[in-house]
């Protein structure tokens, strides 16, 4: 089922959604899934799997030459959410992103995810390699997540890259984008932001999943400002408890967002990370309360590969 289904079909009811890592390259499956057991108690009805794209390392060679070697350490979404969906009979959100792919490879992941039966997509620019200062696309790649996203509402129409193909099959995704209540680092502010999210929208994209964000007013800002720019989709807030004090300064570096002084603060005075822990579950559950009051269709958890902080706060919501 598609994610706007869902969330038409809650009636107004705010859903628990969750978004995971896959494992590291090594670890059994067993892992991902006891981390999701938990969580299944509230019943969410997707989830989205996130994609990770190979880097690239330099290994020094004995005539002294460097060698480029490529290295993955997660194995791929699309056999993660085939495994999911098998053992929970949930709907999956696989990432598709631009970055380490060609056109031909993003069709063949496409082609993968509709011959398994998964109905929905969310389609991202993806980050830089850390060799690279800023993101470089494959070649014969898309460079904008605009641009990806039309490659896959054409097959959505069953245009695919081989203009020969004759009767087509058409595939049938809900294609979801990202957006940023504090706007995109590369964008100079958010009114140019939001002109690119609209493109977006008027491209095909079906729902808008955030960035995570601590202060609520910067998501209800977000989301006055979209419907005044005639976005009128689904914009689902991304939600995240802080749980360690080096968040305090990694999470706003990392995804260039502000935290507010008052949980910084708390933080920073927090003796342990056992503490800090404390201090983000309570946060989240009072900022999560504010977003249920204000009809929010679904809080989207990023559990970054840890259930426990999420389950404490979804039982005091759900």
């Amino acid at each position: 089922m598609k994610v706007t289904e869902h969330l038409k079909n809650a009636n107004g009811k705010t859903l628990f959604t969750i978004e995971i890592l896959p494992p590291l390259k090594g670890e059994n499956i067993k892992v991902l899934f006891d981390n999701i057991d938990p969580l299944m108690e509230f019943k969410p009805p997707f989830i989205d799997v996130t994609y990770h794209r190979e880097e690239y390392v330099y290994k020094k060679k004995e005539n002294g030459l460097l060698e480029k070697r490529s290295t993955r350490k997660r194995p791929g979404t699309v056999g993660i959410c085939a495994a999911i969906q098998n053992k929970y009979k949930v709907d999956t959100v696989p990432h598709i992103i631009c970055g380490g792919f060609t056109r031909e490879e993003t069709e063949n992941a496409l082609i993968d995810l509709h011959f398994l039966g998964i109905d929905n997509v969310l389609v991202l620019q993806g980050d830089a390699i850390k060799s690279e200062s800023r993101f470089v696309p494959e070649p014969d790649g898309h460079r904008y997540a605009s641009d990806l996203l039309q490659q896959v509402v054409s097959m959505n129409k069953g245009l695919y890259l081989d203009e020969d193909m004759q009767s087509a099959t058409p595939t049938n995704f809900c294609v979801g984008v990202a957006g940023y209540p504090e706007k995109h680092f590369s964008a100079p502010n958010l009114k140019n932001d939001l002109k690119y999210l609209k493109l977006k929208v008027d491209l095909g994209a079906e729902y808008i999943v955030t960035q995570m964000f601590f202060n609520n007013e910067r998501y209800f800002e977000f989301v006055d400002k979209c419907r005044e720019a005639g976005i009128n989709v689904p914009i689902i807030p991304g939600i995240k408890p802080v749980t360690a004090k080096a968040q305090n300064t990694i999470l706003p570096k990392t995804f260039h967002i502000d935290i507010p002084e008052e949980l910084s603060e708390a933080v920073e005075n927090c003796k342990d990370n056992a503490a800090v822990k404390e201090v983000g579950i309570e946060w989240t559950i009072q900022q999560s309360k504010e977003l249920i009051k204000r009809g929010v269709p679904t809080l989207h958890f990023y559990s970054m590969g840890k259930s426990d902080p999420i389950y404490r706060i979804a039982k005091e919501l759900f």
